[in-house]
């Protein structure tokens, strides 16, 4: 073993370690931190900033960002859409440029995506005590604002020696590369400590190599699942994000074809499938199809695959009603492996469980009038997905519905396009209506649904793959909330497409809100007070080609003009409410949102027994 030095700084080091991480699975190597997103200040600036600048771009590419939270959003769909095979880093000063974090990396934990969070600390040596931006904490000296990230991160050291990295930077890079561990990690760095110099074993700077595991599943437990299947008269797959990030999408298709056990997917598992295949039946849950959520009430064996079983899903423990209902949780995780708790676990990774699975239960294919009923089911829902896209006649010269906006959309893009989305009620419309064409197609954050999430993780996705068609879609609440990542969509040259739907406000709130009694209290933005507000406007401001569409004539032309362009372009539209055409189809699933109890307002009054009434079939699978 060598004992040779090299004498660095401590955010030098820091910097020269993470350039020489990489990912490797199935023979094939990644760089694990691929870039690193920065702001800086006085708690960053001279450390982790001089450390880029020295050792220079090609050894660890800068990202300028514009907003904290929007720069981890933007590294959360970089590692996302590369398949939680590579990362980026993100570094603040201290202050509000580190709790700026919280929200993104409260995301990425529980959407279960690396990322590494570099933000500065207070001087280690305290100096000078209070010093800028410094949080005092009576009957606490050693806590800083960083520590706010504490919770929403999967791993969290805070580095007040030099010598303290080493294990601490392993330790980071053992869970950002960890499928099930994996999350946001946090290393707060001390301003001191940064620009500190130590003597660092050679060995430290050595390419590291972390394979990503596929744990093959239990045999029993894998015997266990095939007896179950092989009993189940009703089967049903939930596709949850696990399948995405094993890249099991050909094992499932095989398996659901040779079994004929339809597929129902999450919001994070959407695209296991293509829409066209025989066996898919669409988004389950409250956002979801009445195909899947037809076959989900009626179930006796619900294999529920790499999915955390979130309420959506689950209808809030109302979807499953078959009293004889089993289930297998097929996960990598044995912490989502036992949900409910009624489940029969099979932990392994979702590629390798499913060819064994399949392997077992060769020749086995369930009762044909399932297939033949569910496919006329499913056959049906494409003709109201049609009904809500379709604009025609005179309709083409009005403004266009959400629903005629994706339908527009649909026309325009292949399986080659990345849609990106989060919050509002574009989620709901998209689970489902959207035809999914490929793996990576339906990029939805709704893990923690965060407004302002879309403009950033386009940004990333079109960092991770240069030349893939990546379109963000936001309402006018999303977009005024964050738009400032458009300005580094110009300055790196990401040719991104935004979609702005107007609609005068939080309109999936609004409709939450008049069904629980709220009245639409806060939702609706009042245009007669805000006359000079211009969103197009204030979106060619910050660099975008902008192309205003009034009709739905004119949307379908500025969708194509986008989609063929080079620079950052962004469609903005008014939309109007469904009422003179097929809108999207209501909800077939119910969700749980407490309704007051006591109320004298007779819309809050309505809206508890209707709570009542659902309320009451919630059930606990034990």
């Amino acid at each position: 073993m060598s004992t040779r030095t090299l004498r660095l700084t401590t955010a030098q080091a820091l910097i020269a370690f993470l350039s020489r991480q990489f990912t490797e699975r199935d023979g094939r190597r990644h760089r694990l931190i691929a870039a690193t997103w920065g702001i800086f200040g006085h708690g960053n600036v001279a450390g982790i900033g001089q450390a880029l600048l020295e050792t220079g771009g090609k050894e660890m590419p800068f990202l300028q960002g514009r907003n904290e939270q929007a720069m981890v959003h933007a590294a959360v769909g970089y590692a996302r859409h590369s398949g939680r095979l590579s990362a980026h880093a993100v570094t603040t000063s201290i202050g509000p440029g580190a709790t700026n974090l919280v929200t993104g990396a409260a995301g990425a934990t529980i959407n279960r995506i690396p990322v590494l969070l570099l933000p500065g600390d207070v001087f280690a040596g305290r100096p000078a005590d209070p010093v800028l931006q410094q949080l005092e904490v009576p009957y606490a000296g050693d806590l800083s604002v960083n520590d706010t990230l504490r919770p929403v991160s999967r791993y969290f050291d805070r580095i007040t020696r030099p010598e303290a990295l080493i294990p601490a930077a392993l330790q980071a890079m053992r869970v950002l590369s960890d499928p099930v561990a994996t999350g946001a990690v946090t290393l707060a760095l001390p301003q001191d400590v940064q620009a500190e110099a130590h003597d660092w074993p050679e060995e430290f700077f050595a390419e590291r190599v972390w394979a990503v595991r596929r744990p093959r599943p239990d045999r029993d437990e894998l015997e266990a699942a095939a007896g179950a299947v092989r009993a189940a008269a009703r089967p049903l797959i939930i596709a949850g994000g696990g399948i995405r990030y094993s890249g099991a999408q050909t094992e499932l298709a095989a398996f659901a074809g040779a079994t004929g056990i339809p597929v129902a997917s999450t919001q994070a598992g959407k695209g296991s499938l293509p829409h066209d295949h025989p066996a898919d039946v669409g988004g389950v849950g409250h956002t979801g199809t009445a195909p899947a959520n037809d076959l989900a009430r009626g179930a006796d064996l619900v294999i529920a695959a790499g999915t955390r079983l979130s309420d959506f899903t689950t209808a809030s423990s109302t979807l499953f009603r078959n009293p004889d209902v089993r289930f297998i949780g097929l996960n990598l995780d044995p912490y989502d492996a036992h949900k409910p708790a009624a489940a029969r676990p099979l932990v392994g990774d979702a590629r390798e469980t499913l060819r064994e699975l399949a392997a077992l239960l060769a020749g086995h294919r369930v009762d044909p009038a399932y297939p033949a009923a569910y496919g006329a089911a499913k056959e049906d829902w494409e003709r109201r997905v049609g009904l809500a896209f379709r604009a025609e006649g005179a309709d083409l010269d009005l403004a266009p519905t959400q629903a005629q906006v994706l339908g527009a959309l649909d026309a325009v893009v292949t399986g080659e396009d990345v849609l990106v989305n989060a919050a509002g009620s574009l989620p709901g419309d998209l689970h489902k209506l959207w035809r999914t064409r490929s793996p990576l197609q339906y990029h939805v954050e709704y893990g923690y649904s965060c407004m302002g999430y879309e403009i950033p993780a386009a940004l990333g996705i079109g960092l991770a793959e240069p030349g893939r068609p990546v379109w963000a879609l936001v309402g006018d609440g999303t977009y005024l909330m964050n738009p400032t990542e458009l300005v580094t969509a110009v300055q790196e040259g990401v040719p991104l497409k935004l979609v702005i739907l107007d609609n005068q406000g939080y309109a999936s709130i609004g409709g939450l809100s008049a069904a629980v009694g709220g009245e639409r209290l806060g939702t609706a933005f009042a245009p007669e007070h805000t006359p000079g507000v211009d969103l197009a406007a204030n979106a060619a401001s910050l660099g975008m080609a902008v192309i205003r569409a009034r009709t739905v004539r004119d949307l379908q032309e500025a969708l194509a003009e986008a989609r063929a362009a080079d620079r950052p372009t962004c469609v903005y539209t008014q939309t109007r409410t469904p009422d003179t055409v097929s809108g999207p189809p209501p909800a077939q699933a119910w969700w749980d949102v407490p309704v007051a109890e006591a109320a004298t307002r007779p819309a809050a009054i309505e809206a508890r027994q209707a709570y009542d009434r659902q309320a009451a079939q919630r059930r606990r699978h034990l």
